[in-house]
């Protein structure tokens, strides 16, 4: 299986880093490889089509826009 890349979408602000933490803490529970990158470029989110933040995406998908998602929730969009 393909290593998962994780991509934390925000300004860096505590919820972006919240959110991040908690992405690693999901992804060690699961024990997968998983690739996670903070991504702070507004340009870059923008073009994605990001207004609010923090943002989520997976392989690609953004899969959450403005909240910072649980642990459990992501371990949920990651099965």
């Amino acid at each position: 299986m393909s290593t998962i890349k994780l991509e934390i979408l925000g300004s860096g602000c505590k919820k972006c880093y919240q959110l991040e933490e908690n992405a690693r803490n999901a992804i060690a529970s699961l024990g997968i490889a998983a690739e996670v990158i903070h991504i702070t470029d507004m340009a870059e989110i923008a073009k994605r089509g990001i207004l609010s933040t923090p943002a989520l995406a997976i392989n690609g998908k953004v899969v959450s826009k403005g909240k910072v998602l649980s642990p459990v929730e992501i371990k949920t969009l990651l099965q």
